[in-house]
């Protein structure tokens, strides 16, 4: 882990391990997906510019970051998006997100990391860059 990285609460361990090493050098600050019913589990809707979440327990979907900004078929062009789905066949994870931060601590790179509920196998499903600011609303956005 960086000296500057900020792991939130209810990140599992070898997930926040397993972003760490999947972003660049730069400081992260890692943060769990849950819905507003509390739920931590998801089914997850990936393309190459963002993600949805569904959650197993009460069905109640949300975008993660700025993804809704892109989500929709003019920006998909040849990468319409698809479930997220573990080799073992399950499609139910855990999520937490990543935010590279740049040195003004500004986002600069959003990845999106799972768990599956079944094997515990961690895996990226989706990565971009940020290229505009301010990007303090994506914090909050997991």
């Amino acid at each position: 882990m960086h000296a500057d990285d900020q792991v939130g609460e209810g990140v599992p361990a070898e997930l926040a391990v397993f972003l760490r090493g999947a972003v660049d050098g730069r400081p992260v600050k890692i943060s769990a997906s849950v819905c507003e019913c509390g739920g931590r589990a998801f089914f997850v809707l990936v393309n190459a510019s963002g993600a949805e979440r569904e959650c197993s327990g009460c069905g109640s979907r949300a975008f993660i970051a700025d993804s809704e900004e892109y989500w929709n078929e003019e920006s998909w062009e040849d990468d319409e998006p698809g479930a997220a789905g573990c080799p073992c066949g399950s499609e139910e994870f855990e999520a937490a997100v990543a935010f590279s931060l740049g040195d003004d601590r500004s986002v600069r790179w959003v990845t999106v990391g799972l768990r599956c509920i079944k094997d515990g196998l961690c895996g990226v499903c989706a990565d971009w860059k940020i290229d505009y600011g301010p990007t303090d609303h994506l914090l909050t956005m997991v």
